[in-house]
């Protein structure tokens, strides 16, 4: 039979709604993989949580995520909060015994991140972040093309997030805007995306030389209201006190050199994730607004016949393709999450390594550390020396 995990959530907003939606339709892709159960729901609203069961299909909620780790019921702990309440659940949830989903960035200190890796360590538990976009065909085939050698030495990696949401001055100062609560801004909520792409493709960043910057210095109060929507309040403003875009050069292990870019103030980009591979023998380029296609290039073409090709990742011989529909019926940002959550939970079955665990968090937590240190000195960090 097909085992059952059975899941309690803490949150239910936007990402709540993603891994919702993912546990429900993965099943129906996976039909030999663990089934995943929605036991219970946890958030401090009543009223809101009780919403969100009815919604994405929770059997019980909980306005305590502390009575829903304490439940013999549940097998894994999935944390869609803000980055300040990572740390406390994700620790809570290993001694207790629990499997751990937790979004990224996974803390908001390396301090928090080692805590949280040792912590289901020592308790025999696993720890995923979700790092979804590891996940997409494309980007799976990319890995597998590198990793042939298909694309030789690596050069260069070239990687930038770009989006637009917050630069209405009078955008709310939401959570993802107030450093209490996010740790960092652009940096830890979509710089983190990418530098888990470049790691996950091309292997560790070795040093760094980075900025931060804040273009709106103050803003209307305000929360988030579903997605990345927000309400205000016109009568009262705050300071921000998170960077609003950052820039970094890095050098890879294998001497690779990196140009990083992460901003939610670049007009026209609504969710603009872009990773370019360049290496001695060819290049690959994906971009998440266009998420099945891998463009890829290679030397040993014929002259006259060089140049990007388009490859739509949609063939049974794509990872995870075979999965959903035939070749050219796209699949879209939800089933990076099912791709993800069907990985982990077979490796909770069959002991198989999973990644990204919280192994990958703690090293992309470097990482963002090293920016925030480089901005502040002008200065090369070495991203090893950190933590």
């Amino acid at each position: 039979m097909t085992k059952e995990i059975r899941i309690g959530m803490v949150g239910y907003k936007f990402m709540g709604k993603a891994h919702s939606h993912a546990y429900r339709d993965l099943p129906f892709f996976f039909n030999e993989a663990p089934i995943p159960v929605l036991t219970a729901i946890a958030g401090r609203d009543e009223a809101g949580v009780a919403a969100a069961a009815r919604q994405f299909g929770f059997a019980s909620f909980e306005t305590d995520w502390r009575k829903l780790i304490e439940r013999d019921d549940i097998d894994v702990i999935d944390i869609v909060t803000p980055n300040n309440t990572h740390a406390e659940i994700a620790i809570a949830a290993a001694k207790a015994g629990k499997h751990v989903i937790c979004e990224k960035p996974l803390a908001m200190t390396v301090e928090q991140a080692l805590a949280m890796r040792d912590a289901v360590q020592a308790a025999g538990v696993r720890g995923l972040i979700c790092h979804n976009y590891r996940f997409a065909p494309a980007i799976q085939y990319a890995k597998q093309l590198i990793a042939e050698g298909r694309l030789g030495r690596i050069y260069h990696v070239r990687a930038q997030y770009l989006q637009d949401w917050i630069m209405d001055p009078q955008f709310p100062l939401v959570w993802r805007l107030r450093k209490d609560v996010t740790g960092s801004g652009a940096l830890g909520d979509i710089a983190a995306h990418i530098v888990d792409l470049a790691r996950f493709l091309v292997g560790e960043i070795t040093e760094l030389t980075g900025t931060l910057e804040t273009f709106i210095k103050t803003r209307p109060l305000g929360e988030m209201s579903g997605g990345l929507s927000a309400t205000r309040d016109a009568n009262a403003t705050g300071e921000v006190d998170v960077d609003d875009a950052a820039a970094f050069l890095a050098h890879f292990a294998n001497g690779a050199l990196g140009v990083f870019e992460a901003t939610r103030f670049a007009g026209g980009n609504r969710n603009g994730n872009r990773i370019e591979v360049s290496g001695e023998k060819g290049s690959i380029r994906w971009d998440l607004e266009n998420m099945n296609n891998l463009q890829v290039y290679l030397h040993e073409d014929e002259p006259g016949l060089q140049g990007f090709r388009t490859i739509n990742c949609t063939e049974e011989q794509h990872p995870f393709a075979s999965a959903y529909w035939p070749a050219g019926h796209i699949i879209g940002y939800e089933h990076t999450f099912i791709n993800l959550f069907a990985t982990y939970f077979q490796s909770l079955v069959d002991g198989t390594p999973c990644q990204p665990d919280f192994d990958d968090g703690v090293q992309n937590q470097r990482v963002l550390a090293a920016v925030e240190a480089s901005s502040q000195t002008g200065r090369w960090v070495d991203v090893t020396s950190i933590g």
